[in-house]
């Protein structure tokens, strides 16, 4: 019945860019530490690392949503979100690399990967919500949100409707507005706008690549491509253009939350000026730069985005008066 909650179940599943030449690292083996205790495992095929199997779960908008739970269930939490077109997958590479004192929520957004794809719903607000909603389902009370590209968008949206349930955002390749970007809306117009079933993977693989600055494995990024494929035409249409409306630059100085802001310096996507207006905008924020990274740190740079990580959750979650 309309308005009427509904109790959580739980069930076992059966960026735009301006393209540029990225080197893509087949078979290449980096060491990982071992996996977290909690959670069922399965073998990756690139990085010799273990990536954990993903449940589901249905919220109280009747929306069901893949995600993965990892880490110690009483830790502190981080919700990892996506950017468009992605899924839970992007995390891949970083998942091995926490520890099971963070705990890591990862879910694949409406409309991605395995999870429900509602004929409409794809503006900010409405991620923004399935957060609060998938907390609600969990438990949380709070939590650490981080957002990758347009999910830092969700991230920020988050914090500002929700200051008591924020910990912490972390904004990665980050910005308030795309509004006026002209470069952002030629390719919103020209590739996103008339995409139509089926879509090229040829398309969303240069999408893909075109962000890169660095290596990644060839399997990594052949997966990226099939999550992106699960993607319909429709939710690329309405959630980027979508996209290009929001604008946060007069609601910065709401968010209270700590911040940790982070940016690659080989970022084609996003400018320094966006981090700027972010690092002044925001009260509580920090910038961290990542040297020789373009738009998606976490995909080339996995162990060191996992320490940052890692560090800003257990400082945005000690006690007030506790610190290192």
């Amino acid at each position: 019945m309309r308005g009427v909650p509904q109790a959580p179940q739980k069930r076992k599943p059966s960026g735009f860019s301006r393209p540029h030449d990225a080197q893509i690292v087949t078979g290449r083996v980096y060491d990982a530490p071992p996996p977290p205790a909690r959670g069922r495992f399965r073998r990756a095929v690139y990085d010799g690392t273990l990536t954990p199997d993903p449940t589901e779960i249905t919220l109280r908008n009747r929306l069901t949503l893949s995600y993965v739970d990892q880490g110690n269930p009483s830790a502190p939490a981080v919700v990892l979100l996506h950017g468009l077109v992605d899924s839970w997958r992007s995390f891949d590479r970083v998942l091995p690399h926490l520890p099971a004192s963070v705990r890591a929520i990862v879910p694949s957004q409406r409309g991605h990967g395995d999870s429900d794809r509602p004929e409409t719903g794809y503006r900010t607000r409405d991620f923004a919500s399935d957060v609060g909603l998938l907390m609600d389902a969990l438990g949380l009370t709070s939590a650490v949100v981080h957002g990758l590209s347009s999910s830092s968008l969700v991230a920020q949206r988050f914090a500002i409707d929700n200051p008591g349930r924020t910990a912490g955002i972390v904004l990665e390749g980050s910005f308030a507005t795309l509004r006026g970007n002209q470069a952002a809306e030629s390719v919103v117009a020209s590739a996103i706008s008339t995409l139509r079933e089926p879509i090229d993977p040829d398309f969303v693989r240069g999408f893909q690549a075109g962000i890169l600055a660095q290596p990644v494995p060839q399997a990594f990024l052949d997966t990226l491509v099939r999550e992106g494929l699960k993607v319909p035409a429709r939710v690329w249409r309405e959630a980027f253009e979508g996209l290009l409306q929001d604008d946060h630059s007069a609601e910065l100085r709401d968010i209270t939350a700590p911040t940790l802001i982070l940016w690659g310096d080989r970022d084609a996507v996003i400018g320094r000026d966006q981090q700027d207006v972010l690092a002044s905008g925001i009260p509580t924020s920090e910038l961290a730069v990542y040297a020789g990274c373009g738009h998606a740190l976490h995909w080339e740079e996995p162990r060191r985005f996992a320490a940052d990580l890692v560090a800003f959750v257990q400082r945005a979650s000690a006690p007030i008066g506790v610190s290192d």
